[in-house]
């Protein structure tokens, strides 16, 4: 068996309780020994490994024999992989097994896989028994850089995503980058949206990085993946809710690209993709409204291209049905929408009163349509 290596590690800032995020390679046989290291946790509970059916058969196995062996009482829960499954109807099958397998307030919950996995099982625990503790297991890129920390958690429903959902921060993120090498070339490079999108709201020299990288080479991979975690960290702990404007900087792309995800059909479009669309619209309006130049624009085009993510609309997807999905989105507030801008790579902000409306959103979208055949 390959050594343990924890490479780094970081502490995220939370109200209700602070939590570890370790880093490094070959890290899930060791996850009961870093759970009985937190108080959070009973010697000898029950536990209920959530994960989906792709991720079962590649990494259950070695967390279920380290829980095992340090005396918890695992049990695995799969349910199908997808973004279909990210709805009330499968937590509350998810809950069922909890129950099932006798959980009560002591008990957890370990999230092993990507982001629907993650923001399913967070859900589930926030809600089994009023709350109970969980540990994130993310094996996917985006899952690793974004979606295991910071606490947010939901499924969706037919009008919307994550519009069901709750603020259950994990008591541990176990970072395992060797979990990557089992991921499809397609699954893989969507998560670089999310790291394209850090890098333009916040830290422009990881740009470079992401032009550079070229996949098998674990250290540069771990840098990226440990600096990622640290802009999502930074972010989260100066707006923890969501009220100051500053975690909202993370939805940079996300407004049209959740519109665009749901438009199309959960499951027709990886979410990084829907995200790679979310983020071209919104350089185009940060060129009209917030002076982004054409070098930067392209800039960002480039590193999108460069990990082959969609950056030209479908005509399949009609304008419409993404405004119609954008109009309940939870970043409209007072039917006014909150939209990301960028004035430069590596900074952001939230657009002014009435400086971003439905017409603006409505004109960007029309302009990254691809030329008609």
């Amino acid at each position: 068996m390959p050594t343990s290596l924890v490479a780094v590690s970081l502490e995220v800032q939370a109200r209700c309780h602070p939590y570890q995020v370790l880093v490094g390679r070959e890290l899930l046989p060791t996850v009961a020994a870093r759970v009985c290291e937190l108080s959070a946790f009973r010697p000898r509970a029950r536990c209920v490994v959530v994960t989906d059916s792709v991720v079962a058969p590649l990494h259950a196995e070695p967390v279920l024999q380290s829980l095992s062996a340090a005396g918890f009482r695992p049990h695995l829960a799969v349910f199908p992989a997808g973004e279909g499954s990210k709805s009330m109807a499968q937590a509350a099958a998810v809950a069922e097994e909890l129950i099932g397998h006798g959980l009560d307030r002591h008990g957890f919950v370990v999230a092993l896989g990507g982001g629907v996995v993650g923001d399913l099982a967070g859900f589930v625990a926030s809600i089994y028994q009023r709350g109970i503790p969980y540990v994130q297991i993310p094996t996917t890129v985006v899952s690793q850089v974004d979606s295991a920390i910071g606490g947010k958690t939901g499924v969706n429903t037919a009008s919307g995503k994550n519009l069901l959902g709750s603020f259950h921060p994990p008591a541990l993120v176990l970072v395992d980058v060797a979990t990557l090498a089992t991921l499809p070339e397609r699954e893989f490079n969507e998560g670089f949206a999310e790291i394209i999108k850090h890098a333009v709201i916040r830290d422009r020299p990881l740009m470079r990085s992401i032009l550079d990288f070229r996949r098998g080479d674990q250290d540069a991979l771990l840098q990226i993946i440990h600096r990622n975690l640290e802009i999502k960290a930074e972010i989260v702990a100066a707006d923890e809710y969501e009220r100051l404007g500053v975690r909202a900087l993370l939805n940079f792309g996300h407004t049209v690209g959740h519109g665009i995800e749901q438009a199309a059909g959960y499951g027709r479009m990886l979410h990084g993709e829907a995200i790679s669309l979310g983020m071209v619209a919104a350089a185009w309006l940060s060129a009209e409204r917030a002076g982004l130049s054409s070098g930067d624009r392209d800039l960002i085009t480039q590193s999108l291209r460069r990990y082959g993510l969609p950056t030209a609309l479908s005509p399949e997807i009609s304008t419409e049905s993404i405004l119609n999905s954008l109009r309940r989105d939870k970043k409209f507030e007072s039917g006014a929408v909150r939209f990301v801008l960028t004035p430069a790579i590596g900074q952001a902000r939230l657009s002014l009163p009435d400086e971003v409306g439905l017409e603006d959103i409505r004109r960007a979208i029309e302009a990254i349509r691809a030329p008609a055949a």
